[in-house]
Formats: structure tokens, C-alpha cells, sequence
């Protein structure tokens, strides 16, 4: 099952670089996202199917992520072909190979119970999606596909070393050198304490970075800034969510051996600074992508913050990777709509849009509304949860400071959305052609729909996955 969704993604991006119209090209992202939704739902529905191997197994964890990022592709894929139809002056044939071939890493990264694999798909996917930040083929985009190249390859190198250090951790104390997860599970209780903790560490700054988790986060306002909307879109929903189920290996095993106090703190440090760093930035932003990628920053923080609390939280944590992806795709859609609208991301030029594309505007206010845990949306319960953790855990201090920080970010990001979607259009700045259509509108409808409809009520299939997850990372069987 595992090479049914890993490989076709893969032959269909060469299908694609081979074919030679712009035109029909675009149509290859839908049918692959297809095609991948559908394999997702029957492994999900045949459990028997989820170990190929001893390296490709999809544990409950790594169904929920699956199953966010197919939904989302999916979404986004129908928005990429609207997108690309009024960026004919660009050619796409880098962009559609890079995007269907991105879908096939992901799913390698969901399946690796070998953490060296999983390191090789995650490493894949920060080299497949260079391209798509470089597509507006100009100077700032090349500047951000460099930032996102050198961080992000620091980053990764550190999880490298920090994969060694962890086998070494078994090795050093004679168990023999291991990197399947399953076995580094069994023989934690005995693994070397000073290596373990080590790996950890780097593990965290390393798969950190990749997330976006403040201080490593320098490369994501560049990047989110400067690459297409439905390519923050996929990074903000697909590759933070990616990183963070790697993220989750190291701190199984390290809840297994018994180091539960130490990686507490320094989970629940990185969380809370992560939102703290989030917040401080988005007041004054003008920019109303980067402001988004700070939006991720502060989510990152969340993610790590509810795995630091734990226990109750975790329901929560794992709900919110859910929620948080569904969101970002309708804020990065919708904001790709305002940005072609008035050829500017500033909120200088931007003014008014709720005048010039209604629809669009409308959505991004609604995403706003839903990504700062306002309800009846999906992140107003799965950040509710987590809270509720942070309480029944005795975490008092995390859970004031967290609230504190939310109340930040409303204000910070709110000044912002309400300067870009009140008022009138500024009359110096001459309107675009673009016009807001079915493909690029649909996605985000059903993507909000989705956000509301997990605010209201989680239909018991989801409700069962995230519990699962939620389990199998906090150790019950």
C-alpha cells in the first residue's frame, strides 16, 4: 500500500515535465491529489494494510497528518490550476513537476519507521519546493528560495547529527545501533541518558527549523512572502505538519526512556516563545503574507506547546494539526486572490479589497476570525483543548501566558486583515485584471466549510483518528 502512494505521485511529476502545454499541464496536480485522497481514505479504512515493512509503517499518528495533507492538496490542486491560468506569462512546467512530485515525498515521510529514511523524504521535500518559492522569477523570490535553502539545510543538518546521536544512544550502550522506531521504542528504558538528551535537543532545533519554531523561523516570512499563495498554502498546511510527526518520533522515545521533565521544559519554553516572537512581530506588520507566516510561527508554538503539556493536551495538539491546516489554506487562498487583485502585498496599497474581490475578501476575514481561535470554528476547539490540558496538568503559568499571547496576536493580526479589507481602494494605485472565478474560489469555500464544521461538530470517524493519534504519541496501547 505504501508504494501505491508514494510512487504514482512520483511518475506522475516526470508525466508532467514531459508533457509540453502549459494549458493542459496544470490538470495533472487535481488528478494526482485525486488519486492520492482516495488511496488515503482505504488505507485508513483497512487498517491491515498500514505496515508494507518494518521501514513503512503508517501509525496512527502518521494517518492524521496523511489524511490532513491529501485534503488539503486536494484543495489546493483545484485552486493551482485557476492560479496558473492567469500566470500564462510563466511557464509551470518546474512548478506542476515540483508540486505533484512534493505529494509523493509527504507520503514517504508519513510511512518511514526508519528515522534515516525519514530524514532522506523530509531532506526531499526542502529540495522539491525551492522551485515553487523562485516562481515569480524575480529578485526578492530568489533572495527567499536562498534563505529557505541555507536555513533550512543548517536545520536539517542538525536533525542528521541529532539521528546519529540517537542511534548512538542505543549503540553506546551496547543494544546495538538502531534507527527503526520500533526497536529505539523498546530499548529507550536503556538507552544512554547524556546521548538521548543530546539528540533531542538538536532534534528540536533541527525538525524546528523545518517547522518554523522561533528562533529558526528566519527563513519562513521570506518565503511565504514571496511564493505564490497556494504555495504557502502547501508549506504552511503540509511541510510544518510533516516536520512535526518527525518531531514526534524523537519525543516518543524519549517519553518511553522516562525523560518526560526534561523535554517538558524545553517544550514548553519553545512553545510559548514561539508564540511570543509571533505576536511581537505582527504588530505594525504591513505585509499582509508575511503576517501569515508569522500566523505559522505562532501555530508551531501551539503544536509544541500542547506536546509539552502532555496528557490531557494531546487530544487537543493532535486536533489542532487538523484544524491549523484546513485554516491556513483558506488564508493563504484567499490572500493569493487579494494579492493578484491589487499586484501588492502591503497594506500602503492595499486597502478596500472587500470593494474590489468580495468573495476572496470575505474569506480572509472569516480565516482570520478562525486561525486566532475565534468560535464556531475548528481552532477555537482544538486550542480550548489544549488550554483545558494546561489546566488539568497544573501548568497555571503556561496556561495564562498562552492566553496572554492568543490576545496578542488577535490585536497584532486584526490591525492588519481590517486595514486590508475596510475602506476604499486607494485611488493612486491602478486595479488588476484579475477577476475571482470558480477554481479559485471553490477550494477555499470547502476549505472553510471544513473549519466550520469541525468547530461545530467532529464527525466520530476524525474524532476516533485524533484520538488514536493522541494516544500512540502519549505511550497508551
Amino acid at each position: 500500500m505504501a508504494y501505491l502512494m508514494i510512487l504514482p505521485p512520483i511518475l506522475l511529476a516526470l508525466l508532467a515535465a514531459a508533457i509540453p502545454s502549459n494549458r493542459l499541464r496544470p490538470w495533472l496536480i487535481p488528478l494526482t491529489a485525486a488519486l492520492h485522497l482516495g488511496l488515503t481514505l482505504y488505507a485508513l479504512a483497512h487498517p491491515e494494510l498500514s505496515a508494507t515493512s518494518a521501514w513503512l509503517v503508517l501509525d496512527p499518528a502518521a494517518r492524521l497528518v496523511l489524511l490532513v495533507i491529501s485534503v488539503l492538496f486536494l484543495c489546493c490542486s483545484v485552486y493551482a490550476v485557476g492560479y496558473l491560468k492567469h500566470r500564462q506569462e510563466r511557464p509551470n512546467r518546474v512548478f506542476v513537476s515540483c508540486l505533484i512530485g512534493f505529494l509523493g515525498l509527504v507520503s514517504l515521510v508519513a510511512w518511514s519507521h526508519h528515522l534515516g529514511l525519514m530524514w532522506v523524504a523530509i531532506e526531499g521535500t526542502t529540495l522539491i519546493t525551492a522551485p515553487l518559492i523562485y516562481f515569480n522569477n524575480n529578485r526578492r523570490s530568489i533572495e527567499a528560495t536562498w534563505k529557505f535553502l541555507l536555513v533550512g539545510s543548517v536545520g536539517i543538518a542538525l536533525a542528521l547529527l541529532g539521528t546519529f546521536f540517537l542511534a548512538y544512544s542505543s549503540l553506546e550502550r551496547g543494544l546495538g545501533a538502531t534507527l527503526l522506531f520500533e526497536d529505539l521504542l523498546k530499548a529507550a528504558p536503556g538507552l544512554s541518558r547524556p546521548w538521548l538528551k543530546a539528540s533531542f535537543i538538536l532534534l528540536l532545533v533541527g525538525y524546528g527549523t523545518k517547522m518554523g519554531l522561533a528562533p529558526m523561523h528566519t527563513w519562513k516570512p521570506d518565503a511565504y512572502g514571496e511564493a505564490p499563495g497556494v504555495v504557502g498554502a502547501v508549506f504552511a498546511g503540509g511541510v510544518t505538519s510533516c516536520a512535526f510527526l518527525a518531531f514526534l518520533r524523537i519525543y516518543q522515545v524519549c517519553s518511553a526512556a522516562g525523560e518526560t521533565a526534561f523535554i517538558t521544559r524545553l517544550l514548553l519554553f519553545m512553545g510559548l516563545f514561539s508564540m511570543a516572537v509571533a505576536g511581537l512581530f505582527m504588530i505594525g506588520q504591513r505585509d499582509f503574507k508575511r503576517m501569515l507566516a508569522y500566523s505559522s510561527v505562532e501555530h508551531m508554538g501551539i503544536l509544541i506547546l500542547g506536546l509539552g503539556l502532555g496528557g490531557p493536551a494531546l487530544f487537543g495538539t493532535m486536533l489542532h494539526v487538523v484544524t491549523n491546516g484546513m485554516t491556513k489554506g483558506v488564508l493563504f487562498l484567499s490572500a493569493g486572490n487579494i494579492h493578484r487583485a491589487f499586484a501588492s502585498k502591503s497594506t500602503d496599497q492595499v486597502r478596500g479589497s472587500m470593494r474590489r474581490i468580495p468573495l476572496s475578501s470575505a474569506l480572509f476575514l472569516a480565516g482570520f476570525l478562525a486561525i486566532t481561535g475565534s468560535p464556531p470554528f475548528g481552532p477555537f476547539i482544538s486550542e480550548f483543548a489544549i488550554l483545558n490540558g494546561a489546566f488539568d496538568s497544573g501548568h497555571y503559568l503556561a496556561a495564562a501566558l498562552f492566553l496572554g499571547f492568543l490576545l496578542v496576536v488577535f490585536l497584532g493580526m486584526g490591525k492588519t486583515v481590517l486595514k486590508v479589507v475596510q475602506g476604499r481602494p486607494p485611488q493612486d494605485v491602478q486595479a488588476s485584471p484579475y477577476k475571482e472565478g470558480f477554481l479559485t474560489l471553490a477550494p477555499i469555500f470547502a476549505l472553510l466549510g471544513l473549519v466550520l464544521l469541525l468547530g461545530l461538530w467532529i464527525p466520530e470517524p476524525l474524532s476516533r483518528l485524533v484520538r488514536e493519534a493522541a494516544a500512540f504519541v502519549g505511550g497508551a496501547s
